[in-house]
């Protein structure tokens, strides 16, 4: 597998830019310490960044794409998900996901409903990304607090940055699955015209109820269907120092709802205890037909709606002292309907804008860097029977600075962001936070080799409405929400340490961290009637500490063995046990080969058993996951190609519960499934 794990400083996330390298160099690599990371402002090779980042394009991403950004990335050091069906399913870094991972769409937030529930999709489609980096640890804190666990940046092509060679370049992929009957067709095309560039693609995409094996009782899960279809639209003006150009981009999207109960629907609150009929139901047996046509009767299913415009632009040596100039501004108009029985229960709406520009000035001292400002906005309403949260409006403004200042074979960095956060709502409430954050790296070139960096942070993060005013059933996760509207800021002191070798036959990198939380918010349980839960959002110290990484030897050029793994302990720091719903740890290995216009991959690991399991948790079995590759590529010309390519995961299909899912025992991961995949790129 040809995924890089690349170390991102701080001086790299200021300005995530608009291509990541698709280059297919095996990881350790001469060429591969020669890759410019194109996501750093000041354009830093790949083995002179400090803080670690998973970069996914080219092949790789072209195979292991799935419906929803979670599925995606799932496997990855570090990485896990919430999965919730086949609809929606949001990553998890280091043990945590929203509203402490921010979704990026090439550096610009993306606007949505996801960090208020892990039913809700996070609005992007992964079949049109070209790049995705996850950016971990402290240097994630200039994208604010929203990013506190880690960043997610998307790499698209909606915005053209370059005119196409010979005037046209595009490609077109189809795709089948067997084990939830994917249909899926997606396309995309740039044409130049003189210095402009215009860029059309889409995706149609139509999947059943996915298959699980017998011994879950049922052979798929229920309300697991995805259908979705999204079209983007733009253009730009290409120059030699730069583009200036924008993109609208439109998803309708049909998702269902697994493991909702109508049972719970009267469970109301006395003080902490929770009261559901007295306690005493008439627990009837639901029987569901599982047919796909009749599910919208059965099983609650979201019915999403997103239009979505972007305007970029980047120019190097636009102002005197400067080297750059990037410019992201986003407007999102964002809808989704929770259907029960045929009737809307309730209406989320998320009208937002989101703008952010950066200037990187020349070398001053010997100090390089970035600053800039950043100024977002959220018109956030639930409408219903079935509302839990207030109407609000959220705005953020933030200033955000780096350096970097070489010193021999040490490089220093330092960022910095302050925010004025002001959170307004029906209630006649009005609440501000103004987090400050701060970090600091020092990266150790030990003779070219080796590197060793050292990150630290401080990092704060203000509540956001749910955690301030919910109130409320939230059928979808089985719980009746409190909010508490005296949170204030979390803080988080992060160390991290990543030792690296990026040369030679044998490569790794690993990473080490601690985090230790004041007054980390998060739901606290504080009753339970059979499924369903009595939560308050409250706040308690805790830290986090793991370590993740990979380690590759490089056999023949054409031939690698990867072993790869990661561990998080999460925990209260007095007396409230464990934190809820943290991935268990793994362990596994890879093989990848290539022969000619073959490759192939397999990969193995296996998923220890979670056993410590916060206050109303069960334990969670572990498992084995095998996955494997199978490609061909044809080269038609200097710019043309086919690939044929089979992606087969779960193969020795295992009965896998995912400790992360708040509905793990209702949605177990898919059986066995195959996908058979076409594509064909100009």
């Amino acid at each position: 597998m040809k995924i890089r794990v690349l170390l991102l400083s701080a001086a790299s996330i200021p300005a995530m830019a608009p291509q990541v390298a698709l280059a297919s160099a095996q990881a350790g690599s001469t060429a591969d310490r020669d890759i410019v990371v194109t996501a750093s402002a000041l354009e830093q090779k790949a083995d002179e960044t400090a803080t670690p980042v998973i970069t996914l394009s080219g092949e790789d991403l072209v195979h292991r794409r799935q419906a929803t950004l979670g599925d995606t990335l799932a496997g990855q050091p570090g990485i896990n998900f919430d999965n919730f069906g086949g609809g929606a399913s949001r990553p998890v870094i280091r043990g945590q996901t929203a509203p402490r991972v921010q979704s990026l769409s090439d550096g610009s937030h993306i606007q949505d409903a996801s960090a208020i529930s892990p039913d809700h999709a996070v609005t992007t489609e992964p079949l049109l990304l070209r790049g995705i980096e996850v950016v971990r640890g402290p240097a994630t804190l200039l994208y604010g607090g929203g990013a506190i666990g880690g960043a997610i940046n998307l790499l698209d092509d909606k915005v053209p940055t370059a005119i196409p060679e010979g005037g046209v370049s595009g490609a077109v992929e189809g795709r089948l699955g067997t084990a939830d009957d994917e249909r899926s067709l997606v396309g995309g095309l740039t044409a130049g015209i003189g210095p402009f560039a215009f860029r059309v693609e889409g995706v149609h995409r139509r999947s059943d109820d996915y298959r699980v094996p017998k011994r879950f009782g049922d052979k798929h899960v229920d309300g697991s269907y995805n259908d979705t279809s999204t079209v983007s639209v733009g253009g730009s003006w290409v120059g030699p120092d730069g583009y200036f150009g924008a993109a609208y981009t439109r998803q309708r999207s049909e998702y269902g709802l697994p493991g909702h109960s109508h049972e719970y629907e009267d469970c109301h609150p006395h003080g902490s205890s929770l009261h559901c009929g007295g306690h005493g139901h008439d627990e009837e047996d639901h029987d569901h037909d599982h047919d796909h046509e009749h599910e919208h009767e059965e099983v609650p299913f979201v019915k999403l709606r997103s239009e979505r415009f972007d305007i970029r632009g980047e120019y190097r040596d636009l102002l005197p002292g400067f080297e750059k100039m990037r410019f992201r501004m986003s407007f999102t108009d964002y809808e989704h309907d929770e259907i029960e029985e045929d009737e809307v229960a309730t209406t989320f709406r998320n009208k937002a804008h989101d703008l952010r520009f950066e200037l990187t000035h020349k070398p001053i001292g010997g100090l390089r860097g970035v600053f800039g400002v950043q100024h977002s906005n959220s018109e956030f309403s639930a409408v219903g029977e079935k509302a839990f949260l207030p109407e609000s409006e959220t705005a953020n403004t933030a200033l955000f600075l780096m350096e970097t200042l070489q010193a021999g074979p040490v490089r220093f960095e330092l960022a910095a962001r302050h925010e004025w956060q002001r959170i307004e709502t029906t209630l006649d409430r009005k609440i501000n936070h103004r987090p400050f954050s701060i970090s600091g790296a020092a990266v150790w070139d030990i003779d070219g080799d080796y590197s060793l960096a050292l990150s630290l942070a401080r990092s704060q993060r203000a509540p956001n409405v749910q955690e301030l005013y919910a109130r409320g059933v939230h059928l979808a996760t089985n719980t009746y929400e409190l909010g508490t509207a005296t949170l204030g800021k979390e803080t988080a002191k992060s160390i991290d340490l990543t030792f690296r070798k990026t040369a030679g036959a044998t490569t790794f990198t690993i990473g080490a961290y601690h985090q230790d939380f004041d007054d980390y918010i998060f739901a606290d349980t504080l009753d339970q009637f059979e499924d369903f839960r009595l939560i308050r959002y409250t706040a308690a110290d805790a830290k986090f500490t793991g370590i993740d990484g990979e380690i590759r030897h490089q056999f023949t050029p054409d031939f690698a063995v990867s072993a790869f793994g990661d561990y998080v302990r999460a925990r209260f720091k007095s007396g409230l046990g464990n934190l809820p719903r943290i991935p268990a740890a793994r362990l596994g290995v890879r093989v990848d080969g290539k022969w000619g216009p073959l490759s192939a991959d397999v990969e193995y690991y296996h998923v220890f058993e979670q056993d410590r399991i916060a206050a109303f948790e069960t334990r969670t079995s572990g498992y084995d996951m095998l996955n494997a590759t199978l490609a061909y590529k044809l080269e038609l010309g200097p710019s043309a190609n086919v690939e044929l390519f089979l992606r087969g995961t779960n193969l020795a299909n295992e009965l896998a519960f995912n400790h992360a899912s708040f509905i793990k025992n209702a949605s177990p991961l898919r059986g066995r499934n195959f996908v058979f995949g076409l594509r064909a790129g100009f």
